[in-house]
């Protein structure tokens, strides 16, 4: 094990003779710096062994040099650069004033690490002539949002769509799309009046044809997904085994919040808890700046240093995607992932990750992890909605990710390269299915995703309109997302291939246009098995009659029947038998695609807010995370 640098040594003795920590917790402290490769007072401050004011004055003491608190004290906002915020944050030093010297100004420099590192980033930076103070992370944090926090909000709404508007969602529909839309629409109104029966018959067999073309291509991303994840996970273990806590980088973690202090505690026991060095962590907590009873939430639970709120100024379209575009300026991490409040993702997700990442090209952008839900067996929705998120993650992406069909993401446990995520400028602020967009954003620049055997598990939707509130909105982004990608189709086409197209076409287009669908087909079978009708006779052809059949008994029939197959990789059996009350969830799929086309016409940005901590399991999983004193329980991994 290497040893402990000179600089924390000495830091280290200084803590422990001014009785600002024990000896047993500097043993402790060192023994973590010197197998994390991380700086003493870092690990320090990520096992809450001393709070950040505290350390920084001992340090500034110890360097025999001053402390100042940026927040009472900011930088001068004409030294700072934008350009340089990575630089800041990496570095953890920035320009703070500059006062009178000879020849000239001489410049202050404030840092978080000092230091022989940092004395070498400063004069190579700043030069010889240079004064330094010494600050606390999370002071120098806020300063430096502080200082761009205006810029940095008008970036997060808009940056994507003034660099590359072609793939931003601000315009719902082109012009070029409202002339083929009024196209068809005449088209069809003209084929009504002049050959309505022909007009009908060609209308039912395109659709017919569609739903037989998606029971066919759900089929196929299945068998070719078919594969032997035991053996896979073997392999990411083999690989964890070799990585060493030193060779780990430093990880962003993301997590949007809006009016959810309920389930905070949740989510950060779980990232307390996961297999990482706490060091490496960089978690940021990301809520609105006037949603106070989060704000007051995540204060008292009075985290380790390494969790970070992040306030966002209030702007319009109040999205997810855009908290997540201000918060990523401020992200240190070589990787970074997006959590929502109530996840729970598996200990040892990241090292699975950065395994993964190291086993794959440059052109692996993102790593998805699998989703599933703790409340499973809670009612009959959370039974019917884990078997639906078994179905998409555990068996349909395997074959999309074999068939390098884009994939549309999930919206939580991606991980990305940082460097690619600010080379494709994030996230969509006016997409209200941002990764999804993002996945398939992802593919036409060149990337792939890769799929991981770690899952995060969620609180699924207890209530039936809370269900529909989240489905609407998936689905009204599935109609951003189609809309955006199909500005040039011949170009799409170039990009990811005409087996992309095909299943862009079938798991974005279909899902939309399957819900829209459902209750027209219903509705006339349900005539004409009431009636009896021979009238319908005229509208089926033999041809067109066996294939609606078809889709009727034996499409629909597959689905149930590979609905009934998706708990089996995870031996949750007792759940299959539900599987056969899978058409009344449809019906819920139907009113949430009708209700999110009306929203894309009326309201395409809204974002419908999905409330979680309904759960009955909510309660025990909080106080599983709290201990007596309010706090997380437990000490930080």
């Amino acid at each position: 094990m290497p040893e402990l640098s000179e600089t924390d040594a000495w830091t280290g003795d200084h803590l422990v003779e001014q009785g600002i920590i024990e000896l047993d917790e500097l043993d402790t402290a060192s023994t973590l710096a010197r197998k994390w490769q991380m700086p003493l007072p870092d690990v320090l401050l990520a096992r809450r062994f001393v709070d950040g004011r505290t350390l920084y004055r001992s340090l500034a003491d110890r360097f025999g040099l001053s402390h100042i608190d940026l927040i009472d004290e900011p930088p001068d906002p004409g030294l700072l650069q934008e350009d340089e915020v990575d630089a800041y944050m990496r570095e953890l030093t920035v320009p703070w004033r500059t006062r009178p010297g000879l020849g000239g100004k001489r410049m202050i420099v404030a840092t978080a690490r000092p230091g022989p590192a940092a004395m070498l980033h400063i004069r190579r930076r700043w030069g010889q002539s240079v004064d330094v103070v010494i600050t606390s992370k999370r002071a120098l944090r806020h300063a430096v949002q502080a200082a761009f926090s205006q810029r940095w909000s008008h970036r997060a709404v808009y940056e994507l769509d003034e660099r590359d508007p072609q793939m931003s969602a601000r315009t719902v529909f082109t012009a070029g799309q409202l002339v083929w839309l009024w196209a068809l629409a005449s088209l069809f109104a003209l084929g009504a009046i002049i050959a309505p029966i022909a007009t009908l018959i060609a209308l039912n067999a395109l659709m017919s044809l569609f739903y037989l073309g998606n029971f066919a291509f759900k089929g196929f991303a299945i068998w070719a997904g078919g594969t032997d994840l035991t053996a896979q996970r073997r392999e990411i273990d083999a690989a964890i085994g070799l990585l060493s806590d030193e060779d780990l980088p430093i990880y962003t973690v993301l997590v949007p919040m809006f009016r959810e202090p309920d389930v905070l505690p949740i989510l950060a026991g779980a990232l307390r808890n996961l297999d990482y060095p706490a060091a490496k962590l960089d978690i940021k907590i990301v809520l609105e700046e006037g949603d106070e009873e989060t704000i007051a939430a995540a204060q008292a639970l009075r985290l380790e240093e390494i969790f970070e709120i992040v306030l966002v100024p209030p702007s319009h379209p109040q999205t997810k995607p855009k908290a997540c575009n201000y918060a990523f300026r401020l992200a240190r991490g070589e990787f970074c992932v997006i959590y929502d409040a109530e996840d729970k993702p598996e200990p040892d997700q990241l090292k699975r990750v950065v395994a993964t990442f190291a086993r794959t090209g440059k052109d692996v952008a993102c790593v998805q992890c699998r989703l599933n839900y703790y409340n499973r067996n809670e009612n009959w929705l959370t039974r019917l909605f884990t078997l639906d998120y078994a179905l998409w993650f555990d068996l349909m992406l395997p074959g999309l990710e074999k068939l390098r069909i884009p994939i549309p993401l999930g919206g939580t446990s991606n991980h990305f390269r940082t460097s690619v995520l600010r080379e494709l400028i994030a996230w969509d602020p006016f997409n209200v299915t941002e990764d999804a967009d993002l996945g398939i954003r992802m593919t036409q620049k060149g990337y792939t995703t890769k799929l991981v055997e770690s899952t995060t598990f969620e609180e699924a939707n207890v209530s039936a309109g809370n269900w529909i509130r989240q489905r609407s909105r998936w689905i009204k982004g599935y109609m951003q997302t189609l809309l955006v990608h199909l500005r040039r189709p011949g170009d799409f086409a170039r990009q990811v291939g005409p087996l992309g197209v095909l299943g862009f076409a079938m798991f974005i287009g279909g899902t939309m246009l399957s819900g829209l669908l459902n209750p027209v087909f219903w509705a006339v079978f349900a005539v004409w098995a009431a009636t009896q009708a021979a009238g319908f006779d005229i509208f089926f052809p033999p041809v067109l009659l066996y294939i609606s059949l078809f889709n009727l008994l034996l499409g629909n029939g597959m689905l149930i029947f590979l609905m009934m197959l998706a708990p089996f990789r995870r031996n949750w059996l007792e759940l299959t038998p539900w599987a056969l009350t899978v058409p009344a969830y449809w019906i819920l799929l139907s009113i949430a695609a009708w209700k999110g086309l009306y929203q894309l016409l009326t309201k395409p940005f809204y974002w419908e807010k999905t409330t979680h901590g309904l759960s009955c399991h909510t309660a025990r999983e909080v106080a599983e995370a709290l201990g007596p004193d309010g706090r997380i329980a437990g000490s930080i991994r």
